[in-house]
């Protein structure tokens, strides 16, 4: 094996920075869970007997963690004064919970496959599938709590309204089904923007499902009601829209919950389908963007629609090209990009 040294420096070095990503994931959690981040924020510098003072924590544990966070580049530290800061940019992805910026919540998932990790090697050997709900239950708290700010950030502002006149049918008020919608959180979201309009979320875990019960209630909002039910068959009086977030690549039967979906609008009704974002072939997604989706894909979205009938395996990485495919052969007549971010499309069907 001839090996060239300096290309294999080149990788060692990034490997020693992604050895010390993957160990800050256990520190974030810890200072996540503790309130260590919200503490510092706005707090200006403090020294490691402060935070600990202020969070009711071990001095020494936390002056460990903190040096590790300053090695890091999430906090800083000052060595004249031997203090740490927060900074205000930190704190927005780290501290504020309703930030579109917050972070946390992706740490809670990695947290799930890393305890998952064992099934996930046994199902490469045998081919089997491991379903959502068999995994950790970090990752329900996760998914809410990561995907809820980008929610939070983009659904009322720049979503619903690049769809065809759907925005002032809300307003007016209509039935909405959430489809997949785990803890509730894009269910109650739109509940409280549009009180005029009727809001069931349907998922096919029970416990995320008595989660978001408990969450519509804690926050009254009214026009959200939750059941359990799968893509296939969720049920009800006719919708005028459905909702899919980041959730049709991860079925077994895409093709079969999209029939179900035109089978269970009204006329002039339409579906809202977001998708983590991705081009259609593999080398437009080499980046670290599509390094991360594919990551998750393969121990979490490839692996739950391997778990569930047909098993399709669009993946999290699916693209444009596959889920138009998978729309229009379940009878939708009209398919198109209604709008994008940097981690999202958003897709407009009708039949």
């Amino acid at each position: 094996m001839q090996v060239d040294q300096d290309k294999l420096n080149q990788f060692l070095g990034q490997v020693v920075g992604e050895l010390g990503a993957a160990m800050n994931a256990a520190l974030v959690l810890i200072g996540e869970k503790l309130g260590l981040y919200k503490a510092m924020a706005g707090a200006g510098p403090m020294t490691p007997a402060e935070l600990a003072k202020k969070t009711n924590t071990d001095e020494r544990y936390v002056r460990e963690w903190l040096s590790a966070q300053a090695a890091g580049g999430y906090v800083t530290y000052d060595a004249a004064s031997q203090k740490f800061t927060l900074p205000n940019e930190q704190a927005f992805a780290l501290a504020v919970e309703e930030s579109p910026a917050y972070l946390p919540g992706a740490f809670h998932i990695i947290s799930a496959i890393i305890k998952d990790e064992p099934k996930l090697t046994e199902a490469f050997r045998t081919g089997d599938g491991v379903g959502w709900d068999e995994h950790d239950a970090s990752l329900f708290l996760g998914t809410e709590r990561f995907f809820r700010p980008n929610y939070v950030g983009n659904l009322m502002s720049s979503w619903i309204p690049a769809l065809d006149g759907v925005e002032a049918k809300l307003k007016k008020g209509i039935r909405v089904a959430d489809i997949g919608c785990g803890h509730g959180a894009s269910t109650i979201l739109m509940a409280q923007a549009f009180p005029n309009s009727q809001f069931v979320g349907f998922d096919y875990h029970g416990p995320s499902v008595g989660w978001a019960r408990r969450q519509a209630a804690k926050t009254e909002v009214k026009n959200a009601t939750f059941e359990v039910a799968s893509a296939k068959d969720f049920h009800g009086a006719k919708y005028d829209f459905v909702t899919f977030f980041d959730c049709l690549h991860d079925m077994g039967d895409p093709v079969g919950a999209a029939k179900h979906v035109l089978e269970m609008l009204n006329p002039g009704g339409a579906w809202m389908i977001v998708e983590p974002f991705a081009h259609d072939k593999l080398e437009q997604n080499i980046n670290p963007v599509g390094r991360l989706y594919y990551a998750a894909s393969t121990m979490i979205c490839t692996p739950a629609s391997r778990a569930q009938e047909v098993g399709l395996c669009l993946g999290a990485q699916a693209g444009e090209g596959r889920m138009r495919k998978v729309v229009t052969e379940a009878g939708f007549k009209k398919f198109r990009r209604a709008t994008e971010t940097p981690f999202n499309l958003v897709y407009e069907a009708t039949p």
